[in-house]
């Protein structure tokens, strides 16, 4: 293990200086043949301290997502080495993979969390996040994506779009990042460009822009046709020794083959009519100066074209190799800072009031057993040096950063300073977490929101605060929980620093404590994620905890509309507090909405102080934590409060509490109703054990949406409650013989019919 961490350690530190980077040598031949030759600078080596630091144009935020096992890592394992910052490849089955260093990510062959790295390519800078493809840690997608200007999508050629491709394709839409797909394992016998290309089109419902074609298939893969410049790039890769930074680069000719040019001048007419069709500045450059030939366009113009389409997300670029053959991973590159957007060309409106003071978001915690927290911030304004004090406005205190670093994994590199654009960690912030905005102080704070507030369409929009505090990071809601106990009492302090510690880091992973038990009880987001947080625990803390069974997170709604009112008269000490409350509360539509709402009466709220508006508000959030049957959270219901009065003298905990209480009573009349989590669930199976997986899903409550071919495989697509899916992996194996994949995703809550909610009821009051 000491050699492994070693080696990794080496690599990443010192890499060999590739011209790759900038300083490409080619050899021309009479014939016209190129070969690219990238070759390395004897007495010279790449390390973190030698990363360009160019103009902003120059800067490039990106994240690699994808489904599981698409090639990811490997993906981004082949960028660091071709761009020379580390001495040999890595691989995820070898678990020396410079992103995936948590020893549970070496043992799984999995990304848990995910991890930032700096490099560059051809003069521009590259900061890049390798994030997860398990829907056990989506949220490690969700702010990654919150921060990053443009995404490349990884998609196994053989498959397609696949469950958590969705997914993961959903957050960047929400989040406005312009992508690139790079089809992978172009190598596998199965893998299909047509049929890829289709599933993006129908599944993503997204434009996919041709811009290469693959040379030969299966194991015959040998390189792609660029159909901007007509140039057949291809690897001829003698050994499986050999690494891909070789590579010919020729246009083509007659010599080749009949079909591959034939497919090329198809392929390359569909990209102008369609780029054509995207762009207008484009169709009018071919209609006044290229009338007569539209192959005769100069491939700039063509590119330039494709990326304002990529830019306004009108089209998605799609390229092709293979990451574990060492082949197409140059050409990914080059399309990254060739159609990607560059920091300043993405729109932050709150960001230009900050004007050229320090802004930053913090999207990512880490804990460091030497200095303490990690803070891996996006700085959208102003320049970062360590030694300072900054301010953050959501928790109102001002912090002094000590040192400021380029994340490169696990081993990061000490900077004097950090302009707008990058991603940098920090060391010595102790109080922020996820979703914090940085400023450099408060009176910078203060003075942008001025300018928000003079600014007539904003402030109407939003009101003074809300304009200078940068969006935070979505969390999404937990669906299992279990019991956590350590081994002894003596543990229970350095368990609760464990889970503190985690918790920052991890803002998806929920605890809290039984009020009735004294129990602590984790939350998260699957088996998986409790799974790792458990073996967190004890190899990183030295806790030999214990989990108890794990239980599905479920929810409450309410049945019928109701009315209540409640009043409360109490006497503290000489002060009588006297209130009361009249509210109503009925059901939403649990398809059209999971949120709880709540409004005041034209007539109440007219009449009502903030302080009782703040006071009401916060009786009716906290009755929303616990339904009436057994005390989920309480989802799809609509509160009207209709009037409060109240004596002089009362305080607002009084109002709060009457609140609480009328709601209660008011839920109680309504009735209650338990609402499940049902997963979307696909697997992939062989025809010959697809009768035996539909008899196990139909034993599992489960709903078969669609069957559909993929290759000599099946898809099966259904939605089947969280709760019958506990230890399916391993049922699935046993009953496929280990050939079937699948995949769960939350799709929905949906009420639970009476036989299973009365069963539930009664279990959970231990009658059963």
């Amino acid at each position: 293990m000491r050699v492994r961490a070693f080696c990794t350690f080496s690599r990443m530190l010192w890499g060999r200086y590739l011209l790759t980077a900038g300083l490409q040598g080619c050899r021309c031949r009479v014939s016209c043949h190129v070969k690219r030759h990238y070759s390395l600078l004897p007495d010279d080596v790449k390390s973190l301290r030698a990363v360009v630091n160019p103009d902003i144009s120059k800067i490039r935020n990106i994240g690699i997502m994808a489904h599981i096992d698409a090639g990811k890592t490997t993906t981004t394992e082949r960028m660091l080495y071709y761009s020379g910052y580390t001495r040999a490849l890595g691989d995820v089955d070898d678990g020396d993979t410079v992103t995936d260093f948590m020893a549970q990510e070496r043992e799984r062959g999995i990304t848990i969390q995910s991890a930032a790295v700096t490099f560059d390519w051809k003069s521009h800078r590259i900061n890049l996040i390798d994030t997860p493809g398990h829907v056990d840690f989506t949220l490690e997608v969700e702010r990654a994506l919150r921060v990053l200007d443009g995404a490349v999508a990884v998609f196994d050629a053989s498959a397609g779009v696949e469950a958590q491709t969705l997914t993961v394709w959903r957050q960047a839409e929400k989040h406005h990042v312009p992508c690139v797909c790079f089809l992978n394992k172009m190598d596998k016998p199965a893998a299909n460009l047509s049929f890829s290309i289709e599933s993006i089109r129908r599944k993503l419902k997204a434009n996919p822009v041709l811009l290469q074609i693959p040379v030969g298939s299966g194991k015959n893969f040998t390189g792609v046709v660029d159909l901007l410049t007509n140039q057949k790039l291809t690897w001829k890769l003698r050994s499986m020794g050999e690494d891909g930074r070789m590579f010919e680069s020729k246009p083509l000719d007659r010599s080749d083959e009949p079909d591959l040019l034939q497919e090329v001048n198809e392929a390359r007419t569909a990209l102008i009519e369609q780029v054509a069709d995207l762009d207008d500045e484009f169709a009018e450059l071919l209609l006044t100066d290229f009338s007569d030939n539209f192959d005769a366009v100069p491939s700039i113009k063509l590119q330039e074209a494709v990326r304002r389409v990529t830019l306004a997300r009108k089209g998605v670029p799609v390229l092709c190799g293979s990451s574990l053959r060492n082949k197409g991973v140059q050409p990914l590159l080059d399309a990254i800072i060739a159609y990607l957007p560059a920091p300043n060309e993405r729109h932050h409106d709150l960001v230009r009031w900050y004007k050229d003071d320090l802004c930053a978001l913090a999207f990512k915690v880490l804990h460091d057993k030497q200095r303490g927290p990690l803070v891996f911030l996006r700085i959208y304004s102003g320049t970062l040096k360590p030694q300072t004090a900054v301010h953050n406005i959501n928790r109102n205190s001002t912090e002094r950063m000590s040192r400021l670093l380029v994340p490169f994994a696990d081993q990061h590199v000490e900077i004097p300073s950090m302009t707008a654009g990058n991603i940098a960690l920090t060391v010595g912030l102790k109080q922020t977490v996820t979703g914090d905005t940085i400023v450099s102080s408060k009176a910078s704070a203060a003075a942008a929101g001025r300018r928000a507030q003079n600014d007539s369409r904003v402030g109407k929009k939003h009101g003074d605060n809300a304009t200078v505090v940068l969006s935070g990071v979505e969390v999404p809601d937990p669906v299992f929980f279990c019991t956590i106990e350590p081994p002894t009492m003596a543990k229970q302090a350095d368990l609760e620093n464990a889970l503190n510690c985690l918790q920052r880091e991890d803002p998806s992973l929920k605890v809290r404590v039984d009020p009735d038990s004294g129990q602590t009880v984790l939350c998260g987001m699957g088996e998986l994620h409790i799974e790792i947080i458990h073996d967190r625990i004890r190899r990183e803390y030295r806790i030999e905890t214990q989990l108890g069974p794990l239980q599905v997170a479920y929810r409450e709604t309410i049945l019928h509309e109701a009315s209540a009112t409640d009043t409360l008269d109490r006497t503290v000490g000489e002060r009588r507090h006297v209130v009361t409350v009249e509210l109503a509360v009925r059901p939403v539509d649990i398809s059209t909405t999971g949120s709880c709402e709540f409004a005041f009466t034209e007539e109440a709220g007219g009449k009502l102080p903030q302080e009782v508006k703040d006071a009401v508000e916060n009786g009716v959030h906290s009755s929303y934590l616990q339904g009436p049957l057994l005390g989920y959270p309480l989802q799809s219901v609509s509160t009207l409060i209709r009037s409060v009065t109240m004596e002089p003298g009362t305080s607002p905990a009084m109002v709060s509490a009457c609140v609480s209480r009328c709601m209660l009573k008011a839920m109680k009349l309504a009735g209650g109703q338990i609402l499940e989590p049902v997963m979307s669930l696909e697997v992939t199976v062989g025809e010959e054990h697809l009768s035996t997986v539909l008899g196990d899903l139909a034993q599992r409550r489960g709903t078969v949406r669609d069957i559909q071919s993929r290759h000599d495989n099946k898809v099966l697509l259904a939605t089947v409650p969280l709760a019958e899916m506990m230890g399916y992996s391993t049922i699935l194996r046993t009953l496929t013989s280990g050939n079937a994949t699948f995949s769960l995703e939350l799709d929905t809550y949906e009420a639970m019919n009476p036989q299973d909610q009365n069963t539930l009821l009664k279990r959970m009051v231990g009658l059963l």
